[in-house]
């Protein structure tokens, strides 16, 4: 993820109540609810742009080319061609293009200059679209927070810099303000990211809230508009949510457990390769592509199922898979989870996107798969394995309670109580468990080639 929104401390003589009845305040949350405006159309065009190349470059293409639908070789070429652009735009365009994903999702420091957000826009526009296993609320967070600083700077050239870190967090929140489901998922996502609290906490979540609320407002506008839809993640079909019970909190611990170590092995994948990457950027980024489009063919050729199950961040997949869950053997699914997890770490290590909804994704594949154990219901163990798989991912453990809890909607909020213990079993066992991977290189300030 890029370096988006983290505040600067706040001073320990800092009265919020004079702040906030201060006339800057009050200007700067009118500029945070007028900079959601455009900000939130940017974003909406961003994810109407991946999801039009996305559906026609693997299904309305080859649905005219081939009878019978794409081969299973198609994901190859087009996986190639997202690992050169990639990487000539990481290599050639100023900026590292976003924060890297395989080191977790991390908020701090400035938001992207300038002519650093074509790179972030490029770089993720070719990730997103080609294939690989990564989700939009980076970039988003990224192109947003830039944009409102850029647009800040512009309108007065004396800001402070406080001024324009709040301002950017409010840009970031109008980006992602229904990509979660909700306003208040995302922006709590961002917060607790970057670890803001006390004063500081109630001084830039209003902004950012009320930018979060208009973007949203924009979003379902938009869509009235063009019809589009609204780029949120929400399941169509949701289980029914049943009562905790002693089997299915049993069953948490071992979940929250599984959960740790399978989100082990993807950073271990992500980590390990990553400083190859750095050594032969282009070379490596296309053979990468060349990799993750050959799991998605080898799912496709051993299941049957559309290599599709595998690509993209599996935010459209993910409904589908839930209400289908029954046409899943076992079997399909650990071929499923493998193959994504692949993808997902090998996507981690050169490419640039955010590392949320595969992680869901691929929690949802472990609690279908776990959902048949005695004692266990397809509710609580989707819950679970969101939970445990968010956490092993993100290390935030109550923004990945959230995810899942928001995700099953009414019926989630029965399944709370073992969504939390998965959570904090998967924390612990994160937490315990050594750093995975080598030594990291670090993107030079300047441009993302080696170092």
């Amino acid at each position: 993820m890029s370096n988006a929104t983290a505040p600067a401390s706040t001073p320990p003589s800092l009265d919020p109540v004079s702040v906030v009845r201060s006339k800057a305040y009050i200007s700067a949350l009118v500029l945070a609810g007028l900079l959601g405006i455009p900000i939130s159309a940017v974003a909406y065009g961003f994810l109407a742009l991946v999801s039009w190349l996305q559906s026609y470059l693997f299904t309305d293409l080859p649905g005219d080319l081939f009878d019978g639908g794409a081969p299973a070789w198609w994901p190859v070429p087009w996986l190639m061609l997202c690992g050169l652009l990639v990487a000539l735009s990481l290599q050639h365009l100023p900026g590292p293009g976003g924060h890297s994903p395989a080191l977790g999702f991390q908020m701090g420091g400035a938001p992207p200059v300038d002519r650093h957000l074509p790179g972030v826009f490029l770089a993720s526009l070719a990730t997103l679209s080609l294939g690989a296993v990564l989700g939009p609320e980076a970039p988003l967070i990224a192109i947003g927070g830039g944009l409102a600083a850029l647009t800040v700077r512009l309108v007065k050239k004396d800001v402070t810099p406080v001024a324009v870190t709040m301002m950017a967090s409010a840009g970031s929140f109008a980006a992602i303000s229904t990509l979660l489901g909700s306003p208040l998922l995302g922006a709590f996502l961002i917060m607790e990211a970057a670890g803001i609290a006390g004063a500081t906490l109630s001084l830039v979540a209003l902004p950012g809230l009320l930018a979060s609320g208009i973007g949203a407002l924009v979003f379902l506008g938009l869509n009235a508009w063009t019809g589009l839809g609204t780029f949120s993640l929400a399941l169509t079909t949701v289980p029914p949510g049943v009562d905790p019970t002693v089997a299915s909190l049993v069953w948490a611990v071992p979940v929250g457990l599984i959960g740790a170590l399978l989100g082990w092995a993807v950073r271990w994948v992500g980590l390990s390769v990553r400083p190859i990457v750095h050594r032969a950027r282009v070379v490596v980024t296309v053979a990468l592509g060349a990799l993750i489009g050959a799991s998605a063919m080898a799912y496709q050729l051993i299941t049957g199922n559309g290599f599709t199950d595998v690509l993209f961040s599996g935010q459209d997949a993910l409904p589908d898979l839930v209400a289908n869950s029954a046409d899943f053997s076992v079997a399909t699914l650990v071929v499923l989870g493998l193959c994504k997890m692949l993808a997902y770490g090998l996507s981690l290590s050169a490419f640039r996107g955010g590392p949320v909804f595969p992680a869901m994704f691929i929690g949802s594949v472990l609690g279908i798969a776990l959902s048949g154990l005695p004692g266990m219901s397809l509710a609580p163990a989707i819950g679970m394995g969101i939970g445990a798989m968010c956490c092993a991912m993100l290390r935030l453990p109550l923004s990945s309670v959230l995810l899942a809890t928001v995700l099953l909607g009414a019926d989630g909020l029965q399944t709370t109580p073992e969504i939390i213990v998965a959570v904090v079993v998967a924390f612990v066992v994160t937490t315990i468990l050594p750093t995975p991977g080598p030594p990291q290189p670090t993107d030079a300030p300047g441009h993302a080639g080696p170092t």
